[in-house]
């Protein structure tokens, strides 16, 4: 045994002494295998970074160098009268409510609802029995206050004779004074009597006109032509006088319309001009008429003009109370421009427009003073015959050049 161990143990200090040697290779290749794909990684991310900024400097470069293609509209002045269409009411030309005027019961009733009436035809009779007898009365009265009269009159025609007479007697001394005085004195006492008896007269006669007024007041009459809209009363119904009420009468061969024009076309809005009505519900009919009467004044709470209409309806389609449109042709006072909505940009710097001129851009303000939908009506900024770019893109700035197509868009007049 102790032969065998030191034969073998040369060779396993050799085998040590060449692990010892081979160590430090075997890490430089370790470490270079993984610096390897972290150098990959990194040339990767410079060529990657080379080809973005190439393709910025290209895009830039395409940008500056773009000059984009625009539709365009051309401005056209406004027409020479503004249409506006606005909401109103149709009334009857002229309307009254009836109330009775004298006290009695109903003796007739000759209308009705819808019952077409002349001026002075009779609507109702009012009976009242103790009216009659107040006339008789007081007729009775006035002939008792006439004979009275008469009666005072030849009083009077006495004493003035005998005044007359004795007056001459006093100055010749044959009729002493007390006398002519009493005679003076008379006369002077019928003259009153007579004044009295025609102050009773004329007290009496106006009473009696009073009341012949309140029995006329039994019989209700049309105070014009038209139409029965309501009825409140009946045969044997109670009225008295200013309280109760009796019937609508309407006048519809002319209908009345009321319309509220705001105040930016209420400055054109005067009588005669032309207005168009319109009810939904007879899309195909046009009832036509003019201004006829005006407010003068604006309405603090809405600034809105009462403009009337009359128009004509001999038909009678038209009926007070319907929801109607008006058109009215108001001629223009003051000058502007239509542009349309999608050329107008509303940024910080407020409401502009683009108008190409010359192959370049250039941004306008612009005030608007009508918005009507698909255009804009407009103070100021343009003028005719400027083409506004339609739908600009966002980042179109003042001097930057664009390609006008070839067939412009007009802006319809309206």
């Amino acid at each position: 045994m102790n032969d065998v161990k030191p034969k073998n143990l040369p060779v396993v200090i050799a085998a040590k002494g060449a692990s010892d040697r081979r160590g430090p290779s075997r890490r430089l290749l370790l470490g270079l295998g993984a610096a390897l794909p972290f150098l990959g990684a990194l040339g990767l991310g410079a060529t990657q970074l080379w080809a973005n900024d190439h393709q910025v400097r290209a895009t830039s470069a395409a940008q500056r160098s773009f000059v984009p293609n625009v539709r365009v509209a051309t401005v056209h002045a406004s027409p020479s009268t503004l249409d506006v269409t606005l909401p109103a009411t149709t009334l009857a030309f002229e309307a009254a409510n009836i109330f009775a005027r004298a006290n009695g019961y109903i003796a007739t009733r000759q209308v009705d609802i819808g019952d077409h009436v002349k001026t002075g035809d009779l609507l109702a009779q009012i009976t009242a029995p103790e009216l009659d007898h107040q006339i008789t009365q007081n007729q009775a009265t006035l002939q008792q206050d006439q004979a009275t009269l008469q009666q005072a009159t030849a009083s009077r025609d006495l004493a003035n004779v005998t005044y007359a007479r004795d007056s001459d007697l006093v100055k010749k001394g044959w009729v002493t004074a007390q006398q002519g005085d009493t005679d003076r004195l008379t006369l002077e006492a019928q003259n009153a009597a007579v004044a009295v008896a025609q102050s009773n007269i004329a007290a009496q006669q106006a009473l009696i006109r009073v009341l012949n007024q309140d029995k006329a007041y039994q019989s209700v009459i049309a105070p014009f032509d038209g139409i029965i809209t309501q009825r409140a009363v009946d045969v044997g119904s109670l009225v008295q006088s200013g309280t109760t009420f009796m019937f609508t009468l309407m006048r519809s061969d002319v209908i009345r319309t009321q319309v509220y024009v705001p105040q930016d076309a209420a400055f054109g809005v005067s009588k005669g001009v032309a207005a168009d009505v319109r009810v939904p519900e007879m899309p195909d009919r046009k009832f036509s008429g003019t201004v006829t009467r005006l407010a003068d004044a604006l309405a603090p709470g809405t600034r809105t003009l009462l403009t009337e209409i009359d128009v004509p309806n001999p038909d009678g389609l038209l009926r007070p109370g319907m929801y109607c449109t008006v058109d009215l042709h108001i001629p223009r006072k003051t000058p502007s421009l239509i542009v349309p909505a999608d050329a107008v940009i509303f940024n910080s710097d407020g409401l502009q427009v683009a108008v190409a001129a010359g192959g370049v851009a250039h941004l306008h303000k612009i005030t608007v003073a009508r918005d009507l939908g698909t255009q804009v009506e407009v103070r100021d900024g343009v003028e005719a015959g400027d083409q506004v770019i339609l739908r600009p893109m966002v980042d179109l700035a003042d001097g930057s050049k664009v390609q006008v197509q070839a067939q412009p868009m007009q802006v319809s007049q309206k």
